[in-house]
């Protein structure tokens, strides 16, 4: 099924999120600063031409890495305390580090600890930031948000700690969640101030068979959490996309019961066909990852080809429902990611239209 006009990228992924025919596969990059630094020019042309759904790329350029984040080898190595108090520990360029340090892995600084709230816009900033999201709303929807909850919980303390305490929900880990819930409403309030299309969350649940907690603890923990922040999302009639790493399909209905349109799942952990019925049936949109590990990295191009083709059957695309997804780590085959690339861009050209590359 194709939608009978060529539609602008815009139109096209509300389409999708709202399961209507598209008149082409959307397509969702993201310029990962990893591969970009290991690919190179060749990667940034092959972005570049083949377009996103998502936004503009003409102005993206290669990363450059500050001289003092290599060590006397040349190897890269960077410290770094963010925001929270949380020290990282980065060894590859682009790729999420390891915490070395917790603001408060000593729970008697809890008392005094101050999360990093960020300003509301307001005034000349917000004037501002509306102007430019106008702007690219003109072409493109706009996503902000980068809700978390769990991942931030684990950036304050220590992982096997964080489990631990939320399954005897101890006072400190609830005092802890509630301070995240305030930093998270005044990144949902922002991002409806300026219009947003669609709030993103990020929080990975799952191990490579189940999930992290029991549902019966997430259940009790994280649900009324989220229905907080999404409550004023689904009152202004924007959109929710949940990324969660891990398998976590005994969490969908809650994500649908949540009010989410939209997951981003950790594909190969599932049976596709299966969850493109799932998806359908709670009204989850899907964005189509492929494999970043076996596939992308010891697959060869017609294995990445026919893997592309088959999800894009397995979830009807062109029926809406669904997105490609392209991200390029370090440690990806060339020929692979080529091969990713053409594809998309292949499946984009079948329906005719001017705008083959947007």
């Amino acid at each position: 099924m194709t939608h009978p006009t060529p539609m602008l990228p815009r139109n096209r992924v509300l389409a999708a999120l709202n399961f209507q025919p598209v008149d082409r596969v959307p397509l969702q990059i993201h310029p990962s600063p990893g591969g970009l630094y290991e690919h190179g020019q060749k990667l940034l042309d092959l972005m570049k031409a083949c377009g996103d759904d998502f936004g503009d790329l003409a102005d993206l350029t290669l990363p450059r890495i500050p001289p003092e984040d290599f060590d006397p080898d040349g190897r890269y190595h960077r410290i770094h305390t963010d925001d929270w108090g949380t020290t990282w520990e980065y060894r590859l360029y682009g790729v999420w580090g390891h915490r070395i340090g917790y603001p408060l892995a000593d729970l008697s600084r809890l008392n005094d600890y101050q999360p990093p709230i960020p300003p509301r816009l307001e005034g000349e900033a917000l004037a501002q930031a509306r102007q430019a999201a106008d702007i690219h709303k003109q072409r493109y929807p706009l996503l902000c948000g980068g809700l978390s909850l769990f991942e931030t919980l684990q950036s304050l303390r220590p992982f096997e700690d964080v489990l631990i305490e939320i399954m005897q929900d101890t006072p400190e880990i609830n005092r802890i969640a509630d301070l995240l819930v305030e930093y998270n409403l005044r990144l949902v309030e922002n991002a409806l101030a300026v219009g947003t299309d669609i709030i993103t969350v990020g929080d990975d649940f799952g191990t490579q068979a189940n999930l992290l907690l029991s549902p019966r603890a997430w259940r009790r923990f994280f649900l009324p959490r989220y229905r907080t922040l999404f409550a004023p999302v689904i009152t202004a009639g924007k959109s929710i996309l949940f990324h969660s790493c891990g398998q976590v399909e005994a969490l969908l209905p809650d994500l649908h019961a949540l009010g989410v349109n939209a997951i981003w799942p950790q594909l190969p952990l599932y049976n596709p066909r299966h969850l493109a019925r799932t998806s359908r049936e709670y009204r989850l949109a899907v964005l189509l990852h492929p494999d970043r590990g076996e596939l992308m990295q010891r697959g060869t191009p017609r294995q990445v080809r026919d893997a592309i083709h088959r999800l894009v059957d397995e979830f009807d695309c062109l029926s809406g429902g669904s997105w490609l997804y392209i991200e390029i780590d370090p440690g990806f085959r060339w020929d692979t990611v080529q091969a990713l690339f053409e594809t998309a861009m292949e499946l984009r050209a079948t329906a005719a239209s001017p705008d083959a590359n947007t």
